[in-house]
């Protein structure tokens, strides 16, 4: 593995069918479905139902949205799909149903919870295409967006050398719905510790939730460079933390210990009926601030204006904002745990031991909105 940022392009996957697969669209190629045993969800169509039969490719545009430029996005998604042949759009071009939308994560379990196309399955140019669209829908900072993306398959790369289930080939990208400046769709990208689901409508940016990212190891060196992908993260949350007195320290104690996220996969909609720790209302400017600056790295996972956007919204809504934590407020220990809850912002910050390497530390997060996960489109009861 060279650079992370290059991670996302030809070469760096373990490509177990590059003999096979061609560079070029060939209606001969006919690769399974990965997403056809992904769990489907009662009362509407199962995961991995193509979004039709004979679903267009989508025309280049520069149109945009008031919210964001989408033409990048959408520029993107009509390159890769065009490196695809009809077996393989297939793959890619799937409803957007309820069951698709959740069908993620956090785990190495591959097409039993996912849809999509596996990015093993790629030959190097449609694995380039496919970087495309991640990258421009993704956010342009260090350590969040792309380049935190590109860290977390990396992440994945150095457990494969160890375990075979892990890897960044193991990784599956849909389009729920067709992409487009009109209607509703969703891009939906993750694997062992991501899930990315970024929901747009009418040419903008309708959520950027659920974000799930996790990594172990928590950091590693390569090439004398030495990564750390969620640092950024872990560190706001500490600072956060720090800036608080001994007794709102108290106040913002969880009354149980919390070893792992609540809302991950699985548990869309289950936010608690009520908040739980200290009300960022009752803190000093100087103590929001912390607060904003812990937020900004997991806002920062969508593109750079829908980021910034997000980013003001919560910031109007912090009085409202409450944290909380279990364990110690260093973030250095197993069961250590954090949250933040606002009106819209729902974060989640676990810190537990290795799955791989029980004798370092894995990192677990996630990243929901009350309002605008999968866009808002869909009802949990």
């Amino acid at each position: 593995m060279a650079a992370a940022t290059a991670l996302l392009g030809g070469g760096l996957y373990a490509n177990a069918n590059a003999a096979s697969v061609q560079s070029e669209p060939s209606s001969s190629a006919s690769p399974s479905n990965p997403g056809s045993t992904s769990p489907s969800d009662p009362g509407s169509t199962s995961p991995s139902t193509p979004a039709s039969a004979s679903a267009p490719v989508p025309e280049p545009t520069g149109s945009t949205g008031t919210g964001t430029d989408v033409s990048d996005v959408l520029d993107a998604a009509t390159t890769f799909l065009n490196t695809l042949d009809d077996d393989q759009q297939a793959d890619v071009l799937l409803d957007f149903t309820q069951a698709n939308a959740t069908a993620w994560s956090n785990l190495s379990c591959g097409a039993t919870c996912r849809v999509g196309i596996e990015l093993s399955s790629l030959s190097d140019t449609q694995l380039d295409a496919a970087k495309a669209v991640v990258e421009a829908a993704t956010g342009t900072g260090d350590d969040t967006g792309y380049d935190q993306i590109s860290q977390i398959l990396a992440a994945d790369d150095v457990l494969g050398e160890t375990d075979s289930s892990y890897g960044s080939g193991n990784y599956y990208l849909a389009f729920l719905g067709t992409p487009s400046t009109t209607g509703t769709w969703q891009l939906h990208f993750g694997g062992d510790q991501l899930a990315v689901n970024l929901t747009y409508k009418d040419g903008e940016v309708e959520g950027a939730t659920p974000y799930f990212v996790g990594v172990e190891p928590t950091t590693w060196t390569d090439d004398d460079t030495t990564y750390a992908p969620l640092s950024g993260m872990h560190d706001g949350l500490v600072s956060m933390l720090e800036g608080l007195t001994d007794d709102e320290l108290t106040e913002a104690t969880l009354s149980d210990s919390t070893t792992d996220v609540v809302l991950g996969p699985d548990d869309d909609g289950a936010f608690p009926d009520a908040k739980e720790g200290l009300a960022a209302g009752e803190l000093t400017d100087d103590q929001q601030q912390l607060i904003l600056d812990a937020i900004e790295p997991w806002v920062e996972a969508a593109d750079d204006t829908t980021a910034a956007s997000t980013l003001s919204t919560y910031e109007s809504e912090l009085d409202d904002t409450y944290i909380s934590y279990s364990g110690t407020s260093a973030l250095d220990t197993a069961g250590d745990y954090v949250r933040i809850d606002g009106p819209g912002v729902w974060i989640e910050f676990s810190v537990q031991d290795g799955v791989v390497d029980t004798s370092r530390l894995n990192y677990s997060s996630v990243y929901r909105d009350h309002e605008t996960d999968y866009g808002g489109e869909f009802s949990f009861s």
